[in-house]
C-alpha cells in the first residue's frame, strides 16, 4: 500500500482487514513522531470495537523490556490516543458532519465506507484533510453495499484505472481467510466426507464454476467449505457475502430484473473487443474515432449472414447515451456502440453506417423522442430501408397504420424486457459487451412497477434498451430488402 495515496479496498467479509488497518495505525503511530492519524467508522459500535482493538493491540507491547522502543502513552480518551512521541490516533463515527474539517492528517482510514451517508461529501471532506507528500495515504475499506452510491462508482473507476485510487480485491479464498475460517474448513471437510464415503474432495468432481474458481486460486477446502454454505443460502447470497471478484461483491438480491448469477458468470467469460489494428483497414473511416471509445466491435461481419440491431437515441449533450447493439442472426453479439456527446444528425450517419456495414442489418430503432428525427434521416437522407415497422391503430381513423420504429409505452416495454430477459437467461442471446452486462446488475424493477436503471448518478439502462431493441428485431423475423 505503502507506494500510493490513494488505496480503496473491495473484500469478503470477515478478513480481518479491518484488524490490519488499525495495526497499522498503531505501528505508523510508534515508530514515527508526530503523526496524525484518523479512524472513521460507519457506527458507533464498531468505531468502539476497532479502537478497543488498537488499545489491546497498544497494551501488548512489551514496553517494559524495550523502553527505549515504544513511546508511552500520554492520553488516552474515549475516542482518542496521544503518546509523548507527539502521535495521535483519533476513530469517529461517520456522520453528516465533514470528515476531518480544521485538521491535517497523515493517515486516514475509512472503514465500511460504503455504508456511510452523504459518502461524496465525508469522502471530499477527508481528502482535503490529507497531509501533503509522499508519507501521507487514504485508505478505504469496505464490503459493497450494492451499486446504487458513491463507493460502487468510486471503486469501479478504480478498478479499470480511470482514478488517483489504486483498487485492491480480497475474494473469499485468499490465504487471509485460511486460519480465519480453518473451523469452519474443517467442519465442512468432515460433512463433504461423511456424505462421500469418507473420500475428499478432488479435481475431477468440479462443477464448471468451481473448475474457474480452482483455476484462479481456491483451493479444495475453499471449495467444500463453498458447498458447505450453499446448503444454507443461494449462490447469489454467498457471491455478496463472499464474492470471488469484485462484480460479485456488488450483487443486489432484491429487485433485480435479471438473474446476477447469470450476468456475473456472462462477465467472467465476455470476450475482449478487437483493437484498432485489427480494425482499422475494416471499417469506415469515420468510425476510426470511436474505436474502443464507445464501439466495441467483437466479430467483423461475415458473408450472406443476417444481422440484427437495436438503436435508443439520446439528445447527444446530456446525461443519456446514444447506443447501438447488434447481434447475428444466431443470437451472438458482434457489436455494442455507446456515446453521450455524438449529435442526433452525426449518430444517424453512424447507425447508417454501421447497418450497411453489417449487411444491410435490420434495425429496430426506438421511435420515443429524438428516435423520430433519426429514422426521418435513415429513411429519406440515406435511404435505409431495412427497418422494424409497427402497424398500430390510428386515434382518428380508427384504421391501422404501419409506422417506422419501435414506440416503447410502459405495455411495450415490459414486453421488451421480459424478452431480453427470457432470450438472454436461457442462452438464446450471448452478451460481449461488458458495459451492457453491468448495466443489467443496476437494471430494477421500482416500487411502482416500472423498470430502468437504479437511481443514482451515472448509473445508466440505455444499451439495456439497445440490446431489448435487438431482441424485438430477431423476433419480429422480418427482412426488407
Amino acid at each position: 500500500m505503502a507506494k500510493n495515496r490513494f488505496v480503496i479496498v473491495s473484500k469478503a467479509r470477515q478478513g480481518g482487514i479491518s484488524t490490519f488497518c488499525v495495526a497499522k495505525a498503531l505501528y505508523r503511530a510508534i515508530v514515527n513522531e508526530n503523526e496524525n492519524i484518523l479512524i472513521v467508522s460507519y457506527k458507533s459500535d464498531s468505531s468502539k470495537a476497532l479502537f478497543e482493538k488498537l488499545k489491546s493491540m497498544n497494551e501488548w507491547l512489551p514496553r517494559e523490556k524495550y523502553p527505549d522502543l515504544f513511546p508511552n502513552v500520554k492520553r488516552d480518551n474515549r475516542d482518542e490516543l496521544i503518546f509523548d512521541n507527539g502521535s495521535r490516533i483519533q476513530c469517529i463515527v461517520a456522520g453528516i458532519k465533514s470528515i476531518g474539517r480544521g485538521s491535517t492528517y497523515s493517515w486516514i482510514h475509512l472503514s465500511e465506507y460504503a455504508f456511510y451517508d452523504k459518502q461524496e461529501m465525508q469522502l471530499l471532506s477527508a481528502e482535503q484533510s490529507l497531509m501533503k507528500g509522499n508519507s501521507s495515504q487514504l485508505t478505504i475499506e469496505t464490503t459493497s453495499n450494492g451499486t446504487g452510491n458513491n463507493y460502487y462508482k468510486l471503486f469501479m473507476s478504480a478498478w479499470k484505472n480511470n482514478s488517483k485510487y489504486k483498487a485492491m480485491f480480497i475474494p473469499f479464498y485468499h490465504d487471509l481467510y485460511k486460519k480465519q475460517f480453518k473451523y469452519e474448513h474443517d467442519e465442512a471437510e468432515a460433512w463433504y466426507k461423511a456424505d462421500n464415503k469418507g473420500r475428499r474432495l478432488s479435481v475431477a468432481d468440479l462443477e464448471p464454476d468451481e473448475k474457474v474458481l480452482y483455476d484462479n486460486g481456491a483451493n479444495l477446502r475453499f471449495l467444500m467449505w463453498r458447498r458447505y454454505k450453499l446448503l444454507d443460502m443461494t449462490l447469489q447470497e454467498f457471491q455478496q457475502e463472499y464474492p470471488s471478484n469484485p462484480l460479485e461483491s456488488f450483487i443486489s438480491t432484491g429487485n433485480s430484473v435479471f438473474n446476477q448469477a447469470i450476468v456475473l458468470e456472462r462477465l467472467n467469460h465476455t470476450i475482449p473487443p478487437l483493437s484498432k489494428d485489427e480494425l482499422v483497414n475494416e471499417i469506415p473511416e469515420i468510425l476510426h474515432r470511436f474505436i474502443r471509445k464507445g464501439l466495441d466491435i467483437f466479430y467483423l461481419p461475415k458473408r450472406n449472414v443476417r444481422y440484427y440491431g437495436g438503436v435508443d437515441t439520446s439528445s447527444g449533450g446530456g446525461n443519456d447515451y446514444s447506443t447501438i447493439s447488434i447481434f447475428n442472426e444466431d443470437g451472438q453479439q458482434v457489436l455494442s456502440f455507446y456515446n453521450n456527446h455524438v449529435t442526433v444528425w452525426d449518430f444517424a450517419e453512424i447507425v447508417d453506417c454501421l447497418g450497411r456495414l453489417y449487411n444491410y442489418a435490420f434495425l429496430a430503432v426506438e421511435r420515443n423522442s429524438f428516435g423520430t428525427p433519426i429514422l426521418e434521416r435513415l429513411r429519406k437522407q440515406y435511404n435505409y430501408l431495412n427497418l422494424y415497422k409497427q402497424k398500430l391503430f390510428d386515434e382518428r381513423t380508427g384504421k391501422k397504420k404501419i409506422k417506422l420504429g419501435f414506440q416503447t409505452t410502459n405495455a411495450t416495454k415490459v414486453i421488451m424486457i421480459q424478452d431480453l430477459k427470457e432470450s438472454f437467461e436461457k442462452g438464446l442471446i450471448n452478451v460481449e459487451c461488458k458495459e451492457t452486462l453491468q448495466q443489467m446488475q443496476l437494471f430494477v424493477e421500482k416500487v411502482n412497477g416500472s423498470m430502468g436503471n437504479k437511481s443514482g448518478e451515472d448509473n445508466h439502462d440505455d444499451l439495456v434498451i439497445s440490446t431489448a431493441l435487438a431482441v424485438q428485431a430477431r423476433k419480429i423475423g422480418k427482412w426488407y430488402v
